[in-house]
């Protein structure tokens, strides 16, 4: 797949099942990078699916310039950021709500050491400033060249490995001793 642009050809052609493969390929990435802004997962769903609708609507917009999935995560940063400002409020979840999925012991204890995990690196990259969370998501968790990331973030590829690098250098220092036991 042309990053996308293949099936989008296809899409743009006539041919409807081209769409549910994009989709199928970029909502779980596109949902999850949403997801980095917003801290609502429904919401960020929601905004994903925008995101895909506009891609029906509006379909001269993607010019093949960019591959699809940098496009894809420049609109969705877009309205993330949109919402952002619209709601800026803190959902807070019971723990009546969580605490029929938590059965068996084992998983419990599985469980809880994975969060540990997943909670001392967000609370490390909570830490950085939100330039240098989005740079890192991109790259590491979503796989993005640097200069994806550069045309997303509208900066130069040189500002991402220096905004990488930085990050990288204050990630160290934050975790410290806590992230050997991550290892």
């Amino acid at each position: 797949m042309d990053n996308g642009a293949s099936s989008y050809r296809r899409f743009l052609e006539g041919d409807e099942s081209a769409f549910d493969d994009i989709i199928r390929e970029y909502r779980n990435s596109l949902t999850f990078f949403i997801n980095r802004y917003v801290h609502d997962i429904d919401a960020a769903e929601d905004i994903a699916i925008d995101v895909f609708m506009e891609l029906i609507v509006y379909r001269n917009r993607y010019n093949f310039k960019t591959s699809l999935k940098t496009y894809l995560f420049m609109v969705g940063r877009s309205r993330a950021i949109d919402y952002i400002r619209r709601h800026n409020k803190f959902r807070l979840v019971e723990y009546d709500e969580v605490a029929d999925e938590l059965t068996d012991d084992y998983e419990v204890e599985d469980t809880l050491l994975q969060d540990e995990r997943k909670r001392v690196i967000n609370n490390a990259l909570s830490e950085l400033p939100k330039d240098m969370r989005v740079a890192i998501h991109l790259v590491y968790f979503e796989e993005l060249s640097y200069k994806e990331v550069a045309e997303i973030m509208r900066k130069t590829t040189k500002q991402i490995d220096n905004l990488l690098y930085r990050s990288k250098d204050r990630l160290r220092t934050i975790l410290g001793k806590e992230g050997e036991l991550l290892i």
